[in-house]
């Protein structure tokens, strides 16, 4: 035994292990693949020529980067270049350097013992100035009063010239002004030797200063506002033949036409992101391991998480709006529907990290995706009726918009009607998330053998045709099932088990009387010869235990539900018919061998949930009391304990998870609801008339009442 429990458990890992490794496996093909096949989108780069018309999916306003960066560009270019201020000093050394040759040229001049020829060369000789031959012949020509009228003329001149700015690209300028600022009282000749002169000293006061100006552009940029695009719904952002500008790359970008996947390093992103949600998920799984001893629950939970994220990367990716329609939150709906609350809680989280991964705006889609399918589940809890559901879409959609709201308002470019057409979205994200649970809910749970509250709540009606073949066919067992649906309900309520499930169980547990309903106690009429006076014990047992198998004949014909086909089986275990069985004792005058006990045994199984075992512990209380009728509300406790402990010492609730503190609420809420039905009643008091009067006595109807009620 030993060894065939480790080999289970080794199993159990096994394929444990292998729904592990395909999920996280399909799980990062669905987040990769579409990325990397970009679908939706357009292929164009700057400089390109547009193979095709390109037209925005939808509205959207947006800070261009590329047009504010152009747009600072332009006002940094405007700013005109910055020179310093003119320098007086410049203008004093170029007076000096001035004085400095009108006195060698004067010192030349004044040379008795050089030849015309030696001062004409030593004058073209300067250093400081290149004087022309022409010029320098004319100097040595002239008399001394008109020499000093030149040189002096020079000075004012050179003076008068540096005292404005002079840059350098405008130097030439400045030097060819000088023959305008000579006085016109001297002679043309005298006019050119001035000009030459002081041209040559002639030099820039002000100069350029990179420093200055870019600091002026810089502040011309930061002063620049941000460019806002905003492109209509349908606009043509690139016609056909057009060359693709990196703004126009730009709004496609915006727009969800474009994608920047690719390359190693993203592809290992994807993989990094699903491996981290897988471990989240195997953390889940350790720490609540119920799911895994469930094989056929935890693969429809893998499936359901594949789909949802397998259809829905396929859907939204490369698209904008699509992934604020995709209903994410069916998934959460579904799955505490057919599996559990916490498991759709948790996994909810993965699911919508996984899917918001890589798309535009993921942070807020990750919340608007596990907010509001969270929020859903919350809201939900066990849905009575379909319209039921609508409170939960409204739930689930202003969660979405809130989420929207609080990310896009603040976001800069945000427009109006980008924000009514997402608010429009979250409303049919809701609607849709409701519409989808709806629908798998009726199509996929009979399919698997699940059960649902709103399939529950369908065969709770009166008009249920099953429940109406019951009523018809036998009455009195259908009276003893609203009995049998009222204490376990009450009942499983104080257990927090749940309570809707045990009351639909109760209803048709006993549904395969109607093939012979006259065999059946409360089926008979009192005073009618009982159908069994005359079969033999083990013949009457196998009529009594045969409603078993012809209630899961009528469940299956009807499609309930494998939960509610299991209380048919289980609500009597594989207990003794015990009245039969004691007859044929008795007629083998005590003799066990003599007795084939297995023709009195139920087929079983034992309970194996809570709700079954109310079911049966309900019925042997209720036949009890129906039986007995027990005179206190003591009396009637100790029936039901007397039943209860019976039901312990035989093992037939060996197989649930039922406590002693359970047994004793049991016990309590049986006594507490069947104390109603079978308490003891006060006899009619009657008034006796005088002798001569014929007349019956009867009863003071009124005050009998009184007591009663």
């Amino acid at each position: 035994m030993a060894d065939n429990g480790r080999l289970n458990s080794f199993r159990r890992y096994i394929l444990l292990s292998l729904i592990l490794l395909i999920t996280t496996g399909l799980s990062w093909l669905a987040v990769d693949w579409p990325l990397s096949r970009s679908l939706s989108t357009v292929s164009v780069q700057e400089s390109q020529v547009a193979p095709q018309d390109i037209l925005a999916p939808y509205a959207v306003s947006y800070v261009s980067n590329v047009l504010t960066e152009q747009k600072k560009e332009e006002a940094a270019g405007g700013v005109v270049e910055i020179y310093t201020n003119s320098d007086t000093s410049i203008a004093r050394q170029q007076l000096k350097q001035l004085r400095e040759v009108l006195n060698f040229i004067e010192t030349v001049r004044q040379d008795e013992y050089a030849t015309p020829e030696q001062k004409l060369t030593d004058l073209t000789a300067l250093e400081d100035i290149r004087l022309s031959s022409r010029t320098a012949s004319a100097l040595l020509a002239l008399n001394d009063a008109r020499w000093h009228s030149v040189r002096q003329e020079a000075i004012v001149v050179l003076e008068q010239v540096m005292r404005s700015t002079i840059r350098e690209h405008r130097l030439e300028q400045a030097r060819q002004n000088v023959p305008s600022l000579v006085s016109l009282s001297l002679p043309e000749e005298e006019v050119k030797i001035v000009s030459e002169i002081v041209a040559a000293f002639v030099a820039p006061n002000s100069f350029y200063s990179e420093e200055q100006t870019e600091e002026a552009r810089e502040a011309a940029r930061e002063e620049t506002p941000p460019i806002t695009r905003s492109i209509a719904a349908g606009e043509t952002i690139l016609r056909r033949g057009e060359i693709a500008r990196a703004d126009d790359i730009e709004a496609l970008e915006q727009v969800g036409l474009m994608t920047s996947y690719g390359g190693w390093e993203t592809r290992a992103g994807a993989i990094a992101i699903v491996l981290l949600m897988s471990i989240l998920l195997v953390l889940f799984f350790l720490t609540y391991p119920e799911l895994t001893y469930q094989p056929k629950k935890l693969i429809l939970v893998a499936s359901l998480f594949l789909v949802f994220l397998g259809l829905g990367r396929l859907t939204v990716t490369g698209h904008v709006v699509l992934p604020y329609l995709f209903p994410v939150a069916a998934y959460s709906l579904i799955v505490s529907a057919l599996i559990d609350r916490k498991t759709a809680l948790f996994t909810t989280i993965p699911l919508a990290i996984l899917m918001a991964y890589g798309l535009p705006n993921p942070l807020d889609l990750t919340l608007y995706y596990a907010v509001g399918g969270n929020i859903g589940v919350l809201a939900m809890r066990r849905p009575r009726r379909i319209a039921s559901y609508i409170p939960t879409a409204g739930i689930i959609a202003v969660s979405g918009a809130v989420i929207v709201a609080a990310y896009r308002v603040l976001a800069p470019g945000t427009d109006i009607m980008g924000l009514v057409t997402l608010f429009g979205a979250a409303v049919f994200y809701g609607a849709a998330s409701v519409g989808l649970t709806i629908f798998i809910e009726y199509t996929l749970a009979p399919l698997l053998g699940l059960t649902t509250t709103l399939q529950l709540m369908e065969l709770t009606r009166p008009d249920h045709p099953l429940l109406q073949y019951l009523l018809q066919e036998a009455p009195g067992t259908y009276q003893h099932t609203l009995q049998m649906a009222n204490l376990v309900e009450q009942a499983a309520e104080h257990l927090g088990a749940d309570s809707l499930l045990a009351r639909v169980g109760a209803l048709y547990h006993d549904v395969g009387k109607t093939q012979l309903s006259a065999f059946y106690v409360e089926n008979q009429v009192p005073g009618q010869l009982n159908t069994h006076d005359e079969l033999d014990p083990a013949e009457s047992a196998q009529l009594i235990i045969q409603h078993v198998p012809e209630g899961i004949k009528l469940a299956r014909k009807h499609n309930l539900p494998k939960r509610v086909q299991d209380f048919i089986l289980e609500h009597h275990g594989d207990s003794l018919a015990r009245y039969q069985y004691t007859q044929a004792l008795n007629a083998a005058d005590g003799d066990e061998s003599q007795v084939d006990i297995s023709k009195f045994q139920y087929p079983g199984p034992k309970p194996q949930s809570v709700e079954t075992a109310l079911v049966m512990l309900a019925d042997g209380s209720e036949a009890y009391a129906r039986a007995k009728r027990p005179d206190s509300e003591e009396d009637l406790r100790g029936l039901i304990k007397e039943m209860v402990d019976k039901r312990v010492e035989s093992g037939q609730l060996d197989d649930t998870p039922l406590t002693l503190k359970d047994l004793t609420d049991i016990i309590d809420s049986f006594t507490a609801t069947l104390k109603g039905t079978y308490h003891s009643r006060v006899n009619y008091p009657t008034v006796k008339k005088k002798p001569s009067n014929e007349e019956d006595t009867v009863p003071v109807a009124g005050e009998a009442v009184a007591m009663e009620g």
